[in-house]
């Protein structure tokens, strides 16, 4: 099973999109795909039509049963889509008092390593939809995944959030431990603006190890599938969003090596 978190610590820049898209994708390519809505707000989890403030079972439970002393019970908290090949574990409100409830409590920034280990031979693939804020979702997160992918939109104030989400990740990687592979996706591009052209300039010249060479373009089809709670994909297979990001799950999709060595070879 392999666990990709999705993550920047700015809001708006399309990360609950490049989620969806991407396990929609990965559906339809016959992998069974787990999104995961760590986000309180819920947006993931709106999107397919499941409202965070009215579940009863929320990946909240995991945390409960971790400050309980008792077991994680997965499948209580997973919910089917409509789209097959497709599954959600959905956020409720309740995930913003984790930070007050537990705060360094030991063992709370495994829950999501444990909870997810149960369901390894039911899953090929799980994408994680992240908060815009560092506590103790967005540790668990990076410390249950195995990529990381921060999209970012091609304007310059995002990049801020990109700054934030790398020193973020130094503050938590632990002494000796091997840096999380991760991919910087440009997002919003919009080739008619100068704004958007100098944007991406200069993400490729500040993280050139990191970025991944294409763009995912401004489609208002995102719009469209968002309202319908579907992955866009299934819309408009062939719009420039869903060529865009197809492109992307192939480069992501390349033999299990670090974006760096990828570089290297390519140097």
């Amino acid at each position: 099973m392999k666990i990709w978190a999705v993550a920047n610590q700015k809001g708006g820049v399309g990360k609950t999109t490049t989620a969806v898209t991407l396990a929609g994708l990965l559906a339809e390519k016959g992998h069974r795909t787990l999104l995961v809505d760590m986000d309180p707000h819920g947006s993931l989890s709106s999107y397919f039509g499941f409202e965070p403030d009215e579940l009863d079972n929320s990946i909240y439970n995991f945390f409960q049963a971790v400050a309980n002393g008792v077991r994680i019970e997965p499948e209580p908290v997973i919910r089917t889509t409509r789209v097959a090949n497709l599954s959600l574990m959905p956020a409720s409100m309740a995930l913003a008092t984790l930070d007050r409830q537990l705060g360094v409590r030991k063992g709370t920034g495994l829950v999501m390593v444990k909870a997810l280990r149960e369901v390894r031979e039911r899953f090929d693939y799980v994408l994680i939809d992240c908060p815009p804020v560092l506590g103790v979702l967005m540790i668990n997160a990076l410390a249950a995944c195995e990529k990381l992918l921060m999209p970012v939109q091609t304007e310059f104030l995002a990049q801020k959030g990109l700054e934030r989400m790398l020193k973020t990740l130094e503050m938590v990687q632990r002494n000796g431990q091997q840096p999380l592979p991760r991919v910087i996706i440009p997002t919003m591009y919009d080739r008619r603006t100068r704004a958007s052209i100098d944007a991406w300039a200069a993400l490729r010249n500040s993280y050139p190890e990191y970025i991944w060479e294409s763009t995912i373009p401004v489609d208002t089809g995102f719009r469209d599938a968002s309202k319908a709670g579907l992955p866009l994909s299934m819309l408009r297979p062939r719009s420039r969003g869903v060529i865009a990001y197809s492109k992307l799950l192939q480069y992501l999709l390349r033999p299990e090596q670090t974006v760096v060595e990828l570089k290297a070879q390519a140097s």
